[in-house]
């Protein structure tokens, strides 16, 4: 699983590969690749930073492990595979984004539009076990995905941090540079959306930090397939 980074992520993790809980990871994974179905596909684990590099990297969503079911996940944290019925929690996302910018919901929930604009969709675990939830947590990957938190803090060039839930706000203590921006609510997840998530203007908010810096803002709107 080394150098299947192809872009300027690759020489600031390299560190990473080589250290001993990434090791211990990458047999665990491969064990787990071979004895169980496991979600994303081997080749799509680090789709995330394959699509939004470093430098690029304008936004971060962060999610918690991929989806469990068939053919849903792939790399991206939220977003499923195209042809997959919308997950909860991202149609309660594409509820706000439509009340915000009077957007349709779209007919499928492919967020790759948003990653190749420079919205890093990370997991903080990158893969599961089939039906699952959770069954690769504790197993490495957060020390991992912490890092990435810790790289792009350390950039100068600002960075919007999503978080949304309690698991994605215990990140915060990662964010110390004041260049960074943080928006947080609850949770999209049904359970908690009514709660603070809907009417939070997330999208709103991002662009218009994003035109302040003089950037270019992200458009939101997911199309139809």
């Amino acid at each position: 699983m080394k150098n299947v980074l192809k872009n300027d992520w690759e020489p600031l993790l390299a560190p990473e590969f080589e250290k001993e809980y990434y090791r211990k990871l990458a047999d665990f994974l491969k064990e787990e690749y071979s004895t169980h179905v496991v979600y994303p596909r081997i080749e799509d684990i680090f789709s995330a930073l394959e699509y939004t590099s470093y430098e690029n990297t304008k936004v971060v969503i962060l999610g918690q492990d991929p989806y469990h079911g068939p053919d849903q996940a792939h790399g991206l944290s939220f977003s499923v595979q195209p042809g997959i019925k919308t997950p909860p929690s991202l149609l309660n996302m594409y509820k706000e984004l439509r009340d915000e910018y009077g957007y349709e919901i779209p007919n499928n929930g492919y967020l790759v539009k948003w990653a190749e604009q420079g919205v890093l969709l990370l997991n903080t675990v990158l893969t599961v076990r089939q039906g699952e939830a959770n069954s690769h947590k504790g197993k490495g990957w957060e020390y991992f995905t912490d890092r990435v938190i810790e790289l792009l803090n350390e950039r100068e060039k600002p960075v919007i941090f999503i978080l949304w839930g309690r698991h994605a706000q215990a990140k915060k203590k990662l964010i110390t540079n004041t260049n960074h921006h943080i928006i947080e609510s609850v949770h999209p997840s049904p359970l908690s959306a009514r709660r603070g998530f809907f009417g939070s203007k997330p999208y709103s908010k991002v662009n218009t930090i994003l035109a302040n810096m003089g950037e270019r803002e992200i458009d939101w709107e997911i199309p139809n397939l």
